[in-house]
Parts: structure tokens; C-alpha cells; sequence
């Protein structure tokens, strides 16, 4: 029987001490399905909240992490038409890609271009498409308009301002350090808003008038979340996807936003979440594979600009955890395996 490497979550908690690389057998491809030989699996903070026990989905323990991945298919199951034996691919949906080999349904693989490398390919999903979404369809920033960001420096928040490039929208990016500043402008945001030494409603006012500004993400939450809620327009309107504010926080009561009642009330404003994974969970497949085309092709042609990952051996998944926490590690790290 063929064995693989696989790193297993043990149970809820911190990395540390849940995390174990194992040996399992290689699996099999059922009907409709095919086996990936998995060459890079990012190393996202997401992965992290799982294992964490503070995200969307709990899963049964022990269990494999992992969320996206680049690999060769290798096998099939009955009945599938799609990619070719040997075929580069990257996963879509996917989880537990943080081991050897998958198994995945044909129609949740996505070849690969050939001028894209495999450690962006690993890693060129999940972020870029969560960006394209929210301006695209999820808030339809149109040209010249202003789009208020907080978390700037992020992934997303970069490829947001890559995107505004693309597009023609104006980004309005709230970083926490004045160092961050200099970046942000460097990458091209139109203005930036450093919430150590500014107050970031008076900022706004400033920049866009009075009124304040239709159309914000937030991935802080908390009260820099709830700063951005009272600086929406009237009619305004404000998508939260995330909590960096709570990023070590596994009390539920303490994931919040302190919105302010009488600007949601008189300003008819409109504040609402955004799960990629539900997404993907609940859109048509036309729709999703269309979104992802779109994706590829802009990193493909360099509109959106994804970072070479940083291999890393599965055997020292340690250093990929502490690099994926860290608060600048350069390029994204991926769990490599030996065949």
C-alpha cells in the first residue's frame, strides 16, 4: 500500500500542540473525481482560525487543514472528462490539502497556465478572488468612485489597490503605523488614512466631504470597524470580511463591532458580511468558474500581482505557522513535499 506525508490536526487548539506530521495511505478517486499530487499548500491565517476553533466551519478531528493548493493530476475515477493525466491544476473549494495527495471532484480543479509559477499558482485564489468580489460584485465600485479600506496592508487590501488601478475606482486605505504609510502610497493608493495619528472619520470628511463615503470593506472589525460604519454616507454602505482585530480571540462575545444605532438608523446604512467559502458553497457553477477565469486572467496578466510563496518543507510546518503569523515574512509560506 502507498503512503504519503500528511499533517494532521489532532484536535482543536494552538498549532503548537495540535499539529502532527503523519504518515497515511495514499487516497483513492472515487467516481467523478480525480488525485492530485499536491506540490505547494499555502499556509493561511484562515487555516489557523480553523484549527483555532474561531471561524465559520468546525471540523471533525483529527483532520488534514489546508484550503488551497497547486498539484499534478495523477489518477481518475469513473466517469471523468476533465483535466488531463499529468495536467497542472489548482484546487477550488477544496480543503485538507495539507498532505501529499487529494482527491477532489473534476469540476473543483482549474488548469493552470503555463507562465504562472506554482508557488504563486498555490496561493492566487483565495485572496485575489475574495478582492475581485467585493469590488466587483459585491459592492460594483464603479470608475472615479472612492472605496474606503481598512487593513490596507494586507493581501487583499493590496490587491484591492491593484484592482483600483485596473478598474478606475479611488481607494481611500487605513493602515494602524505610520511606517506603513509610504508602502500603501507606493503601491498606488489614491490616500491613505494612519489611524496612529489620525482620527479616521475626520480623515474621511476630509478627503471625500462631509457626507462621508458610499462604499467601504472591513476586515478589522472591532472599533476601527465601527469608526469606518459612521463615516458611511447616508445610504452608505460597509461589508465586513474579517476580524483582525480579534485575530488571537476565541471568545465569541468579544468578535464585535460597536455600531453606532443612530447612523444605521437616520443614515439608512447598510452593514453586512462576506464568507468566501459560502460563496463558493452557494453560488451557481457558471458563475463560480466565470469569477475564477476572471481571476487568472488578471494575474496572468499582471493587473493583480500575487507574491512568490516561500517553500517549506512539510517537515518543518513549525517555521510555515510562525511565518504565516508573523506580521512582515515576505512571501506566503508553503508546505512542500517530498514524493
Amino acid at each position: 500500500m502507498k503512503t504519503m506525508q500528511a499533517l494532521v490536526a489532532r484536535a482543536e487548539g494552538e498549532p503548537s500542540e495540535a499539529l502532527s506530521l503523519e504518515t497515511r495511505p495514499v487516497p483513492q478517486p472515487g467516481p467523478g473525481q480525480v488525485r492530485i499530487r499536491v506540490q505547494a499548500a499555502p499556509v493561511h491565517a484562515s487555516d489557523l482560525h480553523i484549527l483555532r476553533g474561531r471561524y465559520g466551519f468546525t471540523p471533525t478531528f483529527p483532520t488534514v487543514l489546508g484550503l488551497e493548493s497547486v498539484g499534478v493530476v495523477d489518477a481518475f475515477g469513473e466517469g471523468v472528462e476533465g483535466p488531463a493525466l499529468g495536467q497542472r491544476v489548482i484546487t477550488l473549494g477544496v480543503t485538507g490539502t495539507w498532505q501529499a495527495y487529494i482527491v477532489a471532484d473534476a469540476a473543483r480543479v482549474v488548469a493552470v497556465p503555463d507562465g504562472i509559477s506554482d508557488s504563486i499558482a498555490a496561493h492566487m485564489i483565495i485572496n485575489p478572488l475574495t478582492a475581485l468580489l467585493l469590488v466587483r460584485n459585491e459592492l460594483e465600485v464603479q470608475p472615479g468612485e472612492w472605496l474606503l479600506q481598512t487593513a490596507a496592508g494586507s493581501t487583499v487590501g493590496q490587491m484591492v489597490i491593484q484592482l483600483a488601478a485596473h478598474f478606475g475606482f479611488k481607494t481611500m486605505s487605513v493602515v494602524r503605523r505610520r511606517a506603513a504609510v509610504d508602502e500603501i502610497v507606493a503601491l498606488g493608493g489614491t490616500a491613505v488614512i494612519c489611524t496612529e495619528d489620525e482620527d479616521l472619520r475626520a480623515r474621511v470628511a476630509e478627503i471625500a466631504g462631509e457626507q462621508g463615503v458610499a462604499k467601504a470593506i472591513d476586515c478589522v472589525s472591532g472599533q476601527v470597524g465601527a469608526d469606518v460604519s459612521r463615516a458611511l454616507a447616508p445610504g452608505g454602505e460597509m461589508i465586513v470580511y474579517g476580524a483582525l482585530s480579534s485575530h488571537r480571540q476565541v471568545d465569541p462575545d468579544k468578535l464585535t463591532i460597536p455600531l453606532f444605532a443612530r447612523s444605521l438608523i437616520y443614515g439608512t446604512q447598510t452593514v453586512r458580511g462576506f464568507w468566501l467559502y459560502r460563496w463558493l458553497s452557494t453560488t451557481p457553477h457558471d458563475q463560480v468558474q466565470a469569477a475564477i477565469r476572471q481571476t487568472i486572467d488578471l494575474v496572468a496578466g499582471g493587473a493583480l500581482r500575487v507574491p512568490e510563496g516561500q517553500p517549506i518543507r512539510i517537515e518543518n510546518f513549525a517555521e510555515a505557522v510562525r511565518l504565516a503569523e508573523a506580521s512582515a515574512h515576505g512571501g506566503k509560506p508553503l508546505l512542500v513535499f517530498q514524493d
